[in-house]
């Protein structure tokens, strides 16, 4: 369906509120959204009240937390047509937090927008209109410590977990698949705080009907989630793993990146956001932010108890058991950056099959090269990082070369530059927790 229409047939996105209530096991919030003369949405989480430690829980907190959620469970749905009017009906945010929540949309949606070919501004995407009133809260009675990690089942997360095994951590997933369990159980972990997170089925049924449809900031959800459990669970640090790769835009030379809410600019914000308007004593960093995937594979390398359980595939995702499927994009950059490590051989019986034989994957493999205007759509690393590694592996390889390696070992120069022991300054990881890395890259 045509954006231009669909913001005029359904001008109003209104986000009515939510409800919180308890049973005998979980705290549930409910959402009410509304597309007006299309649709309600009434999307939902779960978390189980056996975690619960804080108990000194200020209501207000807990409300302002989950209206924040809110605001990013509210992209999906928004971004079915696009209203040019988002209405709060029972909360209010002045001028800088409106501005704040326009860019988290505009550059969260920027994926959606360039590939739904919509052409837009910033300051014309949406107004946002506030019928309610301020939370106003006391977070001086919140007393924290330990660290939150968020795993996704991906070689970074398992990298997190072994750099800081031996302090005071609680592994954190959202809708946790036998993928999470495996590793968290590998890391040493027998509990961790989950969130039972449900979608609205009418969502996906606009989606295949022809609305619009395309990549959300799910990092920012997970940014926010991570937020209400550290105050649900006394935590004060809520440590990531994106790494400095992630900054590099999608569309090369513009700010249009898959990864934006993994970026550091993103990082900052929502820090800048939560310091300002919440105020808890909760810091979210990433701990790996300072270096590249290329020393994230390399440490992961030598984690080979993950080896054979680890799954970033979006696609095998979808499946049960979650597998690689072997011809995405996301499979071909993870084999590509590990290659330069770990010999083929063992790859491509992690992967079940060698995909560097696979010719269908030829504009794959010049993409995450950079030898094309747009990269995959998808969590991969810095262009220039995969030369590196190709280039590695090509210098290591005994015999002849497969298909992809001889392609570019006929079309391109070897990468010489060395990627592997640098690091990026611009980050926010505590004192404390920069000696793990910086002793790590010392030692290493």
């Amino acid at each position: 369906m045509k954006f231009d229409d669909l913001r005029t047939k359904y001008s109003n996105f209104i986000y009515h509120g939510f409800n919180i209530n308890e049973d005998n096991n979980n705290l549930n919030v409910i959402y009410d959204f509304e597309i007006e003369g299309l649709s309600t949405f009434n999307p939902s989480f779960s978390i189980p009240k056996s975690i619960i430690t804080n108990d000194k829980i200020d209501n207000n907190t807990l409300e302002l937390l989950v209206f924040n959620i809110g605001m990013v469970e509210a992209i999906s749905y928004y971004k079915l047509t696009c209203s040019p009017n988002i209405i709060i009906s029972k909360y209010f945010l002045n001028e800088d937090q409106i501005k704040w929540w326009g860019k988290l949309y505009y550059l969260g949606l920027g994926e959606f927008l360039y590939l739904n070919k919509i052409d837009i501004r910033e300051e014309d995407l949406f107004n946002i209109k506030c019928l309610g009133n301020e939370i106003t809260i006391n977070p001086n009675n919140f007393i924290s410590k330990g660290n939150i990690i968020p795993v996704g089942g991906g070689k970074d997360s398992c990298v997190t977990l072994e750099l800081l095994k031996d302090n005071d951590n609680a592994p954190f997933t959202i809708n946790a698949k036998d993928i999470h369990k495996e590793c968290i159980k590998i890391a040493g972990y027998d509990n961790w705080f989950n969130i039972t997170r449900v979608l609205d089925s009418k969502m996906l049924e606009l989606n295949k009907e022809g609305f619009l449809n395309g990549h959300t900031p799910f990092s920012s959800l997970v940014a926010f989630y991570s937020y209400l459990i550290a105050y649900l669970t006394n935590r004060k640090y809520i440590v990531l793993s994106n790494e400095s790769s992630a900054n590099e835009s999608t569309v090369l030379g513009s700010n249009i990146n898959h990864q934006y809410s993994k970026s550091f600019e993103f990082e900052s914000d929502f820090n800048y956001y939560v310091n300002k308007y919440v105020g808890l004593d909760i810091h979210y960093f990433s701990l790996l932010r300072g270096i590249k995937e290329i020393k994230i594979a390399e440490l992961f390398s030598k984690y080979t108890k993950y080896h054979k359980v680890f799954k970033s595939c979006n696609v095998g995702s979808k499946e049960i058991p979650w597998k690689w499927c072997g011809s995405c994009p996301k499979c071909l950059f993870v084999f590509s950056i590990l290659s330069a490590f770990l010999p083929i051989d063992y790859l491509s019986d992690i992967f079940n099959k060698n995909l560097f034989l696979d010719k269908n994957l030829l504009d794959t493999f010049k993409e995450i090269l950079g030898y094309t205007k747009v990269k995959p759509f998808e969590c991969v690393g810095e262009c220039d990082e995969v030369k590196w590694a190709i280039s590695k592996a090509i210098k290591n390889y005994n015999g002849e070369l497969p298909y992809l390696l001889q392609y570019y070992h006929d079309n391109y120069p070897l990468y010489t530059k060395d990627l592997l022991n640098t690091f990026n300054e611009d980050n926010l990881i505590p004192e404390e927790f920069n000696n793990i890395v910086k002793d790590m890259m010392n030692n290493d």
